[in-house]
């Protein structure tokens, strides 16, 4: 990245941007009790600057602030859900010539329901 980018001296619009936008992807990383109260604190920090591209999904965070407190609840990253979105995806298409919507539900389950199957080893 470039260093005047990072340089404190300058004080910029886009300087101010990136701090901006670093501040609300902070808010991810907390646990769901502290990102229950910083979300209000940020946002306000947000809208208050003038600069157009950062105000616009502040109000975007405001209106979408439940959904937000939804998704750091159970810590899932959107790679995760996208990987068993994917998996349910493969499992579909493997059961095309199935009779019964149960065999189709059994093999997603089975698929992805983290559970491990070995095959017997022969013994020496």
């Amino acid at each position: 990245m470039c260093n005047w980018l990072l340089d404190r001296r300058s004080r910029g619009r886009l300087y101010r941007a990136r701090q901006l936008k670093e501040l609300l992807r902070g808010l991810l990383g907390h646990p769901i009790g502290q990102a229950e109260d910083e979300p209000r604190h940020r946002v306000f920090r947000v809208s208050r600057s003038r600069i157009p591209e950062i105000v616009e999904p502040a109000r975007k965070i405001r209106r979408r602030r439940p959904d937000i407190l939804r998704t750091i609840g159970p810590g899932y990253s959107n790679a995760r859900l996208g990987a068993f979105n994917n998996g349910v995806k493969v499992a579909i298409r493997m059961a095309h010539g199935f009779h019964r919507v149960t065999d189709l539900i059994s093999l997603i389950m089975l698929r992805c329901g983290g559970l491990d199957i070995r095959l017997p080893e022969p013994v020496s």
